[in-house]
Formats: C-alpha cells, structure tokens, sequence
C-alpha cells in the first residue's frame, strides 16, 4: 500500500537531529529522502553509542536515517554542485541545516537552485532564522528553550529551570515545524505551481508554545510569571509527587471532578470541600507530598488505577517500552538493519486507516551508501564514478 507522501522527492542536507528526525517522519510516511552527507566528516550522532551488532553503525543514526537512501558529497567540491543540479531534476524539496549563508557560499542557497528548478520547495532549519541579530550566532537545543522565555516559568524556584531528557527546541519546535512548512508548500505548489523558501527558526517555535497561558496573558497586562506561579507551572497541585520508593506519579487533574477523586483516593476529601486558595495551596500541597511519600509508587497506583483522577506513574524508558500500551499503539517496530537482522526502533506515531507508514530498513552506514546506484542513475559510467572518486568528490 502507498505512503501518503509517496512522490515527494526530499533532499536532506541537515545534521544532527531537528532536520534527520524531520525527514524520518516524512520518509516513514512514503517520501523519498535522499541524505546527502560527506564521506569524510561523519555527523556527530554517529558517534553516540550503543552500535548495532556487527556494525560501526550508531542506534541513534540507523533510527534518524530511517527509510533514506545514503549519498556522500564533498559540496565544496564545485563538482558537487553539477550532481545537485541534476538531482533537481527529480528532487524537488531540499531542507538543510547549515548556518545562513553557508549554502550560498557553496551556491546551493534557494536564490541559485530556484534557477534550475523553479518548482523547488527549500526548507532551511536554524536556531535563530535567517533574518535578525542572531542569525549566525552557533546555539542548542538549550539556549533556544532558555532565549524563549519559556525557562523562565519552568522549573522549581528553589532549583531553577529543568534540564530536559529530551530535545524539545530541536524536534517539537525545529522538526514539526520543518514537516507542517513543508507539506504546506506542497499543497501550495500543487494549486499554484510555484516552489518558496520556508524559513524556519527553532527559537521561534519556542516562542511561539508561549501562545498557551503565559505569552497571551503578558501581552495584555504585561506581567512576567515566575517558576511555580500558575495553573500548570507548579503554582497549584499540578505536579509531580515523589513516592516512598524515590519513584514518582504526576497529578493533572486541575478540574473540580478529578481533584475531588484525587482527594478520596489518598485519604483527604476534606481538601475538595474545603478548596483550595492561594492562602492555603502552598500547605496543601506539602501535606500532599507528605501523603504520597508513605506509600509505594505500586501501591499508590493498585489505588488510583480505580479512580478517574487524572494520575499516572513517572515511568522508566524500560518499562515504557514494555509496557500494553505500547504493545496495542505498536509503537516499537522491528525494522530490517544493514545485515538483513531486525532491530527494534520507535515508531512512527502517526496512525493512518489507509496510507500506513512504512518502515523499510533502518539507517545504513557510510561503507553501504547508495552514492555509486545514485551517480549511474545521473547518468555516469562506473569509470567516471570511480575517477570522481578518486579525486575527491565523495570525500
């Protein structure tokens, strides 16, 4: 059965993970991703271990390159710059990842390749955009969040702002953003006919997630929020809650009808009749945290799973990955590798009724990349591969 992005044709020049997880999603989705990426400056995640057995191949790299086809370019070859040329000719969306300015230095920037494909859709992915004061200013996932304001409510105020396990910046801002401008061009291409540059800016992303509660409210009455100072901040009984174990279990049930069930549930339905108000939360919640802490996460969850009260244990990678959920969602996949052995990976997480997403093979390493298959479907004879390789336009 066809993906529901077969016929997009994507060349992926970005690093790293907002760009590479970008055109994951879009590959598992049907799209041919073709990763162009040098033979002799691997990406920084290709050192990350665990390895695939029998294999120099990093987990992470065999999952972000998923379902793409590998080709290696050195682009400050001007040679390079011809084999673009002609992939254009079936390739007609490019994203990448490079500072602004790079690629015009290369003559890849979309002003250039606009020239040979009109059509083109160009999505270039960056901390800062390509406009503004910070534009080639180098950044993280980290100091998009902290430049976002949004690190500013987040947190404890006794610890500060939180250290994420996970790239928010780079993949809910940089790579949704990446995939929603990019399928948004599409449709416009296909009702005008005409290809545009998608200018997309992780910190603008950021900012953009401050639209819910805290962005909205200050640009009407103009006043900052401070860490543990609203609904969802840790400003009520919002929150996580350590148990007598060291686990914990998160509360979420700001509605009346789910604090009252909360309330039974650990022992205190004086606390739902009663209210509670900025006088008396702060005492609350501590004698919540007081509660919570005489029982087992187990214990209080064989409790709380008979009440509809809106919590849920903190669970370990581990026993997320095995848990019914996941099983019954499918959301680890087995996915053939380099030596034709399955490995298990994270799934897609969008479920189609009809366009189901494919997964099929996992990342491959630069010593398998598709550069020769690629070069001879240009055109070129296997002697003119060899001599571009031999003098360095694969390095």
């Amino acid at each position: 059965m066809a993906g529901a992005l077969e016929g997009l044709k994507i060349l992926d020049f970005s690093t790293l993970v907002p760009g590479p997880y970008a055109t994951m999603c879009l590959a598992d989705m049907g799209a041919d991703v073709l990763r162009i990426k040098s033979g002799t400056r691997p990406d920084v995640v290709d050192f990350l271990p665990p390895f695939l057995p029998e294999t120099m191949l990093s987990s992470v790299s065999a999952q972000l390159s998923r379902n793409k086809k590998l080709m290696t370019l050195n682009l400050k070859d001007s040679r390079a710059r011809e084999v673009i040329h002609q992939l254009l000719g079936e390739y007609d969306i490019i994203i990448e990842q490079f500072r602004p300015g790079v690629m015009a230095k290369l003559h890849l920037d979309y002003e250039s390749l606009k020239k040979v494909n009109p059509r083109l859709i160009y999505c270039s992915l960056t901390g800062y955009g390509q406009t503004g004061p910070m534009r080639t200013r180098a950044g993280h996932d980290i100091n998009y969040i902290a430049m976002s304001g949004v690190a500013s409510y987040s947190g404890k105020k006794e610890s500060g702002p939180p250290l994420l396990g996970v790239q928010i910046g780079d993949i809910a801002s940089g790579s949704n953003n990446a995939i929603i401008g990019i399928l948004s061009a599409v449709i416009y291409r296909e009702r005008t006919g005409k290809g545009q540059h998608i200018d997309v800016s992780m910190t603008d992303g950021m900012i953009a997630f401050n639209s819910f509660m805290q962005g909205a409210a200050y640009l009407v009455d103009g006043k900052d929020v401070g860490m543990e100072e609203n609904l969802v901040n840790g400003g009520s009984l919002y929150d996580y809650y350590e148990t007598q174990d060291g686990r914990y279990l998160s509360f979420g049930g700001v509605e009346p009808q789910f604090f009252k069930q909360f309330c039974q549930t650990i022992g205190r339905p004086d606390f739902a009749t009663g209210g509670v108000t900025p006088k008396n939360g702060t005492a609350i919640k501590e004698e919540i945290r007081q509660i919570i802490r005489t029982r087992t996460l187990e214990d209080w969850m064989d409790l709380f799973n008979e009440a509809d009260a809106c919590v849920e244990p903190v669970l370990k990678l581990s026993e997320v990955l095995d848990s019914p959920l996941v099983r019954e969602r499918g959301m680890v996949v087995e996915v053939p590798g380099p030596n034709g052995n399955k490995i298990k990976q994270i799934a897609n997480p969008i479920k189609f009724s009809e366009s189901l997403p494919e997964y099929r093979h996992t990342g491959i390493p630069l010593s398998q990349a598709n550069t020769d298959a690629i070069m001879k479907s240009l055109g070129y004879s296997q002697t003119e591969i060899e001599e571009l390789a031999n003098t360095g336009l694969f390095s």
